[in-house]
């Protein structure tokens, strides 16, 4: 059984950071990609970020709206998948989502991210 658990979202102020962490649980493969994406008011779920599984090699991929400010990475052994978030900004106000194999894979509950200006 596969489990997801978010931790670390928040309040800031533009310009503010945060750092997100997912625990994984269960066994993944190479072929589940590791990503975020994030829900905000109003709007449909959108994708912000992926790469490759524990112990796997690939590529990374961003989202255009947060390429260079946000950073995707993972700890093999413990099997934790991060998003740090940096200059952020009111848009990037949002429910995150870790997620597993892609759009028809796996999720978390979500963890809120609120920026003020």
């Amino acid at each position: 059984q596969m489990q997801l658990v978010e931790n670390g979202g928040g309040s800031v102020q533009t310009g503010g950071s945060l750092k997100l962490s997912c625990a994984v649980t269960g066994r993944t493969t190479c072929t589940d990609r590791l990503g975020w994406y994030r829900q905000a008011p109003g709007k449909e779920r959108e994708f912000v970020a992926a790469l490759p599984g524990f112990w796997c090699s690939g590529a990374t991929v961003y989202a255009d709206s947060v390429r260079d400010r946000f950073t995707i990475s993972r700890a093999h052994a413990e099997n934790i998948l991060y998003l740090q978030m940096t200059i952020l900004k009111p848009a990037d106000t949002a429910i995150y989502y870790c997620n597993i194999g892609g759009t028809t894979g796996y999720w978390g509950r979500g963890t809120q991210v609120t920026v003020s200006s």
